[in-house]
């Protein structure tokens, strides 16, 4: 009887997983059952401390995840069955794997005994998740089960986070063991010491500080990597502290507040001309936490500064560093942590009275050219009756409030928003930027309002994208998740069209959405009669006048509300970047291709040129 009361009380794998997620505080779960996950399923059901939303597909439950961990800044966790539920989250993995977004996802498998015997709903998961994860695992033994999820926790939030995938026999999470320590409370991982900041980082810094303080036009380049480390602030300060212009990746979006004097916005295919520009004349470019994508460099051989700037790079991960833009000074660290070291540099030069050397003339060329870069707002429709999507951004941009988040499907729309959308503050602009994920947008959505209940999320979707996963209009009545959901119907896969006009002649195949009949074009389906399938509301915009009352409702909604704007089939998202192309080439939104010296002068090189320069106004706009 004695030794009998010293026994530990038998632990199930499912109860191991259920421990780890909520002593870890990660009791948000977003899946779909199947008979491999069933007992963990079981597990946590009628447990009011976790919360699962059934998502209404495998992808969608993933970029929820995603969509959580973008906005909050925390783990997001997804969970699915063994077989095609697993195979059907792999895009959702890739999307964070490209994206760095820290995600933990589990799913069923066959009993340890059948893998590798075709089993019923049996898939290789370790090696089809292998190149687009983190991590992975396939767990072999129950006593494994709480260092493993602890493991999985930290490999996918620290150092660049990404998805990390654990593969779960239906047996193990049945299995019972008896430990005295089944879950640890360190994680030791040999060989695995993410390098966040070294002695070598800080001496690196004060060869970079030296190099942006005598360049005569420096730029700052803000990548997604300022939002994850959460270095919005210090990229802040430092812009203030040596007046640069700071230009950012779409993944960067609100990393600096739009509306600050140094703020250009994105750089790239769909960037800001002034930025393209900034980026051209550059003579040294200061990136942090950037990939440096052929989205945002163009043509390697003039990237940047026409090809003659140096380039200073931060970045928490060794091999993003010289990966695609050779790079004169790297810098291997967290992103945060650097802008720290170099801030405080900065202030100790001040504090012993040393004089920094700024290019204020530059930043006032910067800021008579940010101030004469204006957008008209368009408001009448387009020539085949349409309203321009210009006109939406505008609209919504008029209603936001600085803390509402954006959540774009990947298209047209998604650069409209990018392009025309001002953002104040981080985490609010969530995006597939790597993969460019048609589908992505709503479940994200989805994830952030869970993530930011009191925060709007608006949705800004194309007629394409949505339909990939429309049917999580369920999921959010059964949840009572609000999302206002933003589609522009111009009846085409319009990115597409936009590509095809431009480079292949007009030869539009494979893009039409919709249909000829008695002359009139037609688009299907009803996207309101399609909420109200699914018992939602919503409104139908053909009248450019009735955008900001539609919007208005929309907010004042209590749940999901649909608003379906036509939008002119044939507009284009420009000025573009063309494919291959410098920065400093474009086509127009007259969609003619041009050089970005018919709009801005160039910069002088020499001394006598900037006196020369100096001694006159000259407006940076031709």
């Amino acid at each position: 009887m004695k030794d009998q009361k010293k026994k530990k009380p038998l632990l199930t794998g499912t109860a191991i997983i259920k421990k780890v997620l909520k002593e870890s505080g990660n009791t948000t779960l977003f899946g779909y059952p199947g008979g491999a996950i069933m007992p963990f399923f079981d597990e946590i059901f009628g447990d009011n401390k976790i919360r699962q939303i059934l998502m209404r597909h495998e992808q969608s439950a993933g970029h929820a995840a995603e969509g959580y961990a973008t906005a909050s800044g925390k783990l997001g966790v997804c969970m699915t069955t063994s077989g095609p539920g697993a195979t059907n989250l792999i895009t959702a993995l890739a999307n964070a794997f490209y994206d760095s977004a820290p995600i933990l996802a589990f799913s069923g498998q066959v009993n340890t005994s059948l893998i590798g015997n075709d089993a019923f709903q049996e898939a290789d998961l370790i090696g089809a998740t292998m190149a687009v994860t983190k991590h992975n695992y396939l767990v072999k033994d129950v006593r494994d089960l709480g260092r493993i999820f602890k493991e999985a926790m930290h490999i996918a939030s620290t150092g660049r986070p990404g998805p990390v995938f654990i593969d779960l026999p239906k047996d193990i999470q049945l299995a019972e063991c008896s430990l005295k320590e089944p879950i640890p409370e360190k994680i030791n991982l040999v060989g695995y010491k993410p390098n966040v900041y070294s002695k070598a980082a800080g001496r690196q810094i004060t060869h970079a500080l030296k190099m942006v303080m005598n360049a005569r036009y420096p730029v700052i380049l803000a990548g997604g990597g300022v939002s994850i480390s959460n270095a919005y602030q210090q990229l802040t300060e430092l812009a203030n502290l040596l007046k640069i212009p700071v230009v950012s990746t779409i993944k960067a979006k609100g990393v600096i507040d739009d509306y600050h004097p140094y703020a250009l916005g994105a750089i790239g295919m769909h960037g800001r001309q002034r930025s393209n520009f900034a980026v051209s004349e550059a003579d040294v470019l200061l990136a942090i936490g950037c990939r440096f994508s052929d989205r945002i460099t163009g043509d390697l051989d003039k990237f940047p500064g026409q090809g003659n700037a140096k380039v200073i790079h931060i970045d928490v991960d060794a091999a993003e560093i010289g990966k695609n833009v050779p790079v004169d000074l790297p810098i291997v660290a967290d992103a945060k942590l650097a802008l720290i070291e170099m801030n405080r540099q900065i202030r100790a030069l001040k504090g012993k009275k040393k004089e920094l050397k700024t290019n204020s003339w530059w930043y006032r060329w910067i800021k008579e050219m940010k101030e004469n870069d204006q957008i008209p707002n368009i408001v009448e429709k387009g020539p085949e009756g349409g309203i321009y999507p210009e006109k939406v951004m505008y609209e919504l941009d008029r209603i936001m409030n600085p803390r509402d988040i954006i959540v774009t499907e990947v298209g047209q729309h998604q650069m409209y928003a990018a392009h025309y959308l001002k953002f104040r503050h981080p985490r609010t602009f969530i995006t597939s930027g790597g993969l460019g994920t048609m589908g992505f947008g709503f479940p994200a959505a989805i994830g952030a309002k869970v993530a930011k209940p009191r925060s709007e999320v608006w949705l800004i979707a194309g007629d394409g994208s949505i339909q990939m996963n429309s049917h999580e209009m369920a999921t959010v009545k059964q949840h009572n998740i609000k999302v206002n959901m933003i589609i522009l119907n111009n009846g085409y896969l319009g990115m597409v069209r936009q590509w095809q006009e431009l480079f292949n002649e007009k030869r539009y195949a494979g893009t039409g959405l919709g249909f000829v009949r008695n002359g009139k074009q037609e688009y299907w389906p009803d996207f309101v009669k399609l909420g109200e399938a699914y018992g939602l509301k919503g409104r139908k915009v053909t009248d450019p006048r009735k955008l900001g009352k539609a919007l208005q409702e929309a907010k004042a909604s209590k749940e999901t509300f649909i608003i379906e704007v036509a939008t002119e089939k044939g507009s284009n998202v420009l000025p573009m970047l063309p494919p291959g192309g410098a920065l400093s080439s474009l086509y127009n939104r007259e969609g003619e291709q041009k050089s970005i010296y018919d709009y801005y002068r160039r910069l002088p090189r020499t001394d006598s040129e900037l006196k020369e320069f100096k001694s006159v106004r000259v407006n940076p706009i031709k």
